[in-house]
């Protein structure tokens, strides 16, 4: 059970957090390579897990979040998507406002 308490934690500690496959100065996947740029687009800084060296985190987040892929972005506690959710809300411009919106409590 501690586990989901590390997880639960992390989520109400951060208000900006992305759950992913490595670092974002060395991702270890695509699809996390892909939502690090976006993110990171936006101006703004966040807090990042790597799933890879947290096991456990990486096989319990899933059934926590009810979504089964990484990288996930949670933003104030709430889950917005994987990748190809946060790649689209890029380019709609609809991630920066909501990234934004999130940063001045994260300071």
């Amino acid at each position: 059970m501690a586990i989901l308490d590390t997880i639960k934690q992390q989520i109400e500690d951060n208000e900006i957090l992305l759950y992913m496959k490595g670092s974002p100065n060395a991702p270890q996947c695509g699809f996390s390579s892909r939502t690090v740029q976006a993110l990171m687009a936006c101006g703004q800084r966040f807090a990042y897990v790597d799933i890879l060296s947290n096991p456990e985190i990486r096989s319990e987040l899933p059934k926590f979040a009810n979504w089964p892929t990484f990288p996930q972005l949670w933003i104030k506690g709430e889950l917005i998507g994987g990748c190809d959710i946060i790649t689209e809300m890029h380019e709609k411009g609809e991630l920066k406002e909501l990234v934004d919106e999130a940063a001045p409590a994260a300071e």
